[in-house]
């Protein structure tokens, strides 16, 4: 009898990056990864101008920006990787908490969002809940990203029409908080089927992330 391949039997780590011009912060995150399990430093760089020419070439599943980079600052480096990587997460490290700020880095394409200094194993988890198709944030930040969907933000007629149901049914769970893996199995269908709908949703929607998509579904849920 011919032996069954285990599929999960061997674990890919979660392969990152680092954009930090702070040298000793970026040579602590590079030993931080390279000590835990599971984690692969797939390159630091100390600019976003490195970052752009060299990250597309060297693609990772999570790449840490921090915000106040020299020349083309984070919130621009992301939005420029984002156009090239789209199936990268981006996590801002930032001591701004400013709410203009952190819009702009979500509206860039950052899908997490952290304060420094942090601790190791908040930052590690971070790293598995984005992966995981989770927003992960300092709770402080989260509170702000709560408030702003307290006010009103208003959509065009119908916009959410360009969603197939199935593709309605996917934001409807992430609009719930459900991971990626959550909302597979709530479906039937696999992670990588729910991370193409995702995709799907972005672009038909014309959103680089999950807090502008889940803004345009409580404004069309707002006219009902």
């Amino acid at each position: 009898m011919p032996m069954k391949t285990d599929l999960h039997a061997k674990h890919i780590p979660i392969t990152v990056a680092i954009v930090e011009d702070d040298a000793g912060v970026r040579q602590r995150l590079v030993a931080l990864l390279e000590r835990a399990p599971d984690f692969v430093c797939a390159g630091d760089y100390a600019n976003g101008e490195n970052a752009v020419a060299g990250l597309p070439q060297r693609p990772s599943r999570v790449v840490l920006v921090d915000i106040n980079l020299p020349g083309i600052n984070g919130v621009e480096c992301v939005r420029q990787l984002a156009a090239q990587m789209p199936d990268a997460h981006f996590i801002m490290l930032t001591v701004h908490q400013d709410t203009d700020t952190i819009f702009e880095a979500l509206k860039a394409g950052a899908s997490g969002y952290l304060l420094k200094p942090g601790r190791k194993d908040e930052l590690l988890q971070a790293i598995r809940d984005v992966v995981a198709g989770g927003s992960p944030m300092t709770s402080s930040i989260a509170r702000k990203v709560v408030q702003s969907f307290q006010r009103p933000h208003p959509s065009p007629p119908d916009e959410l029409h360009v969603l197939s149901g199935r593709e309605r049914a996917v934001l409807d769970l992430l609009a719930q908080g459900y991971l990626y893996k959550e909302i597979g199995d709530q479906l039937g269908i696999s992670l990588w089927t729910v991370s193409t709908y995702v995709h799907r949703i972005y672009q038909k929607l014309h959103v680089t992330g999950r807090i502008e998509a889940l803004a345009k579904l409580r404004g069309d849920a707002s006219r009902l």
